[in-house]
This record gives structure tokens, sequence and C-alpha cells, in this order.
């Protein structure tokens, strides 16, 4: 229904962005990855997918073409909702997700939070050959990772967001701030997403 939403960033999570389109405020589920890719922007094009649920319109956004098409796909596989895919494509980069199909390295997809062994085996069956014909040469939006005071808050907000308890998130973010304390909320989320 929506291929692209184009205006200003009016809001911004770890989770979601809400963009401003002549007037109306489009809200978007985006992953860790798309955040990182539009957190510096003040407008953004946000490739969209949208899925109509019995409950809900949800639109997914998507910082590149490669994003969308590996959500797609993942979201083809029995048992990979689009939150599950989400949590995937946040805690890998796409480039990482791509290679670990295509390597059939099962491992790599399992220590995704709630992806289990024979999910992860499904995904690489059911998406290896599809994965393998894409053509992949688009570029990769990337940015760079910049701190500021409210990391753990933006990392503890997208864990709850996303599903985990939040107890156990701070928990977990406590931990990993210990060890490194100068962690940008992208990088606490995806270790915290290894952790849970």
């Amino acid at each position: 229904m929506f291929a692209y939403i184009e205006g200003k960033v009016s809001e911004l999570t770890p989770t979601y962005v809400v963009v401003d389109c002549n007037g109306v405020g489009y809200f978007i589920h985006i992953s860790l990855h798309t955040y990182a890719a539009i957190k510096d922007t003040e407008k953004a094009k946000i490739l969209t997918h949208h899925i109509v649920r019995e409950d809900a319109h949800l639109l997914h956004g998507f910082s590149s073409e490669h994003e969308r098409k590996l959500f797609l796909h993942l979201i083809s596989v029995s048992g990979v909702g689009a939150n599950t895919a989400r949590v995937m494509q946040s805690s890998m980069s796409p480039q990482e997700l791509t290679d670990a199909i295509l390597s059939g390295n099962a491992n790599k997809i399992q220590s995704v939070k709630g992806i289990g062994a024979k999910t992860a085996q499904r995904v690489i069956v059911d998406l290896r050959d599809k994965v393998a014909k894409e053509d992949w040469s688009a570029a990769i939006a990337s940015s760079e990772i910049s701190s500021t005071g409210t990391h753990k808050d933006e990392a503890l907000s997208a864990l709850v967001m996303l599903g985990f308890n939040r107890a156990a998130a701070e928990k977990a973010l406590q931990n990993i701030l210990k060890i490194n304390p100068s962690l940008s909320s992208e990088l606490m989320i995806k270790e915290a997403l290894r952790m849970l």
C-alpha cells in the first residue's frame, strides 16, 4: 500500500519513528539498524511494508531496500512474525543476516533472542535459495554511532517495546554498562539482545 514515506522526523526511538508527511504523522516500526541510519537526520525517506492484522494496521520501515527485502523473506518463514523479524534485524545488520543465511550459520541465527534451533534451520532452508537469487548490490545505509546522555533510557525503552521484561532488561543493561560505560544505545541494545 505504501512504498515509502518521506518527511520530517518528528519523533524517533530505537523501535519506532514518527514521520510527519504534509501534516500527517505516520507511526512506523523500525529496527535498530534503521534507527542508526536515520538518527541524525531531520528529514527521512523510510521504505515501508504495510501489515494488516485483525486488530491493527502496522507500518514497518527500513533504511534500505536490502533490509526491506530481507524482512519480507523473513516473515515468509513459518514461525517468524514481524516482531521476530524486527528483533533479528536489530541483532544483526542486513549483511550479517544475509551472510548467516547463505553460509548456513544456524548458531549465529540462533543467537537472536526467541530463535530456537528448529526456527534457525527453517530460516536457512527456506531462505538460502531466495536470498542467493537476490541482487544485494545496493549499498546498505549506515551511520556513525554517536553518544548522548540518555543511552540507557533509550535502550531500556527499546527493549521493553520489543517485548522484554523491564526488570530483566534493566539488569542486563547495568551489567553491560559495568563492562563498557561508553556504549551507544544501539550497541547496548545489541548486547542486551544477546544476553536476554
